[in-house]
């Protein structure tokens, strides 16, 4: 239910922490916007302009990632709050649309794109909270507003300058992520204070586990549809059916104590999860990206680039998930992780062999990763406790 003014715009700390139905629609549009990033990355030929498509899938995720903290900050149920939703879902949509054009030299709308829903955004918290009058409430949004308009800037002035745009983007981007970790130090305002961040709830890991999930579905899309343009035949399905492995056991992976971890006490989770997430994000992207191409040829020879993205994009995503249960728990799941090194140590020989051969391989480092268990695998507990897994 929708409810009207301001007067409750923050979230009250006694309130619901479930997603609302907006907020899932908006993780739908763009999980569609990552679609569009993997079947691009899937095209490149070379490693600088794959780089160029990451760096653009940050900038999706950057937004995504920053709109949900507004969500967990203040009530979504709130009228400026569903209009902040809105206008990134057609920003989502602008930037999707405007991805196979940047790499062409268009990049106008991408920019505007990405830019104008940090900067709507702003302008609406700002306006809402005015007439508030909630002062630190209206602090934090000036925070964010000043770093997204100085990256603003560079976004604009790239897209309208060809030669220099990756150097300038690269440098916005930058600006972006490394303001948000040093807590947007503003002129007169200071930095956000700490303790806003460790009164998020249960609803911020709620969001990015659902995203993670709904993202995850990407590996299996992408090769669906392609199989669907191509001839059918065995060696294509069992490249799908490794896609659908993988896919489960990314999920497998993910899913082992990240509610914990994302509802550990503190500031850490907050800040901690927008990056680490943009690692494993990357990685759906990647692995997703590997599909396409292997399920339109899986046979003969893995070029050195297919097998970049086949091995690399599970172990990136492994990467990324290991960082988080290391920033956060300080604990290093080694055992698990080294099951990655099973595909590495074939790369000197897999050029040589079929591209659905190779994803098995793959698919067989992560089941390792996900479904062996270590030794002291359970705790055991009082009576009337759950038994407590104490690897990552």
């Amino acid at each position: 239910m929708t409810t009207g003014g301001t007067a409750a715009l923050l979230r009250r700390p006694d309130g619901s922490t479930r997603a609302t139905l907006l907020e899932l629609l908006y993780d739908v549009v763009f999980v569609a916007a990552l679609a569009q990033t993997s079947k691009l990355l899937a095209d490149q030929e070379s490693w600088a302009d794959s780089a160029k498509v990451l760096l653009m899938l940050t900038a999706i995720w950057w937004t995504w990632s920053v709109t949900s903290t507004t969500t967990e900050f203040y009530d979504p149920q709130q009228r400026p709050i569903q209009a902040i939703l809105m206008v990134a879902m057609v920003g989502s949509v602008g930037m999707a649309a405007a991805l196979p054009m940047v790499t062409g030299g268009q990049a106008t709308a991408f920019a505007l794109a990405y830019v104008g829903t940090h900067v709507i955004r702003g302008i609406v918290l700002l306006a809402a909270l005015f007439r508030q009058q909630h002062r630190l409430a209206l602090a934090r949004a000036s925070r964010f507003l000043f770093w997204f308009l100085v990256s603003g800037v560079l976004w604009i002035t790239g897209a309208l300058a060809d030669s220099a745009r990756w150097g300038l983007w690269t440098l916005a981007i930058a600006i972006d992520l490394a303001s948000a970790a040093a807590r947007y130090p503003t002129p007169w305002l200071g930095r956000v204070p700490l303790n806003q961040y460790a009164r998020t709830t249960e609803h911020l890991g709620e969001r990015y586990q659902q995203f993670v999930i709904l993202a995850l579905g990407d590996i299996i899309l992408v090769p669906t549809l392609e199989v669907s343009r191509s001839e059918f035949d065995r060696l294509r399905l069992a490249a799908l059916l490794c896609a659908f492995a993988i896919m489960l056991l990314l999920w497998q992976i993910y899913v082992f104590r990240a509610g914990d971890l994302l509802g550990a006490r503190g500031d850490r989770p907050a800040r901690v999860a927008p990056y680490t997430h943009l690692v494993m994000l990357a990685g759906v992207a990647v692995t997703a990206a590997s599909f396409d191409l292997v399920v339109d040829r899986p046979t003969g020879t893995t070029p050195v680039r297919w097998l970049m993205l086949i091995i690399g994009g599970p172990a990136l995503f492994v990467v990324g998930r290991a960082l988080f249960t290391v920033l956060l728990s300080a604990r290093v799941p080694w055992r698990r992780v080294a099951w990655q090194l099973l595909p590495l140590l074939t790369l000197p020989w897999a050029g040589d062999w079929p591209p659905v051969l190779v994803t098995a391989i793959a698919a067989l480092g992560l089941a390792g990763h996900a479904l062996i268990p270590s030794h002291a695998h359970y705790r055991a507990t009082e009576p009337g406790l759950h038994a407590r897994r104490l690897d990552g």
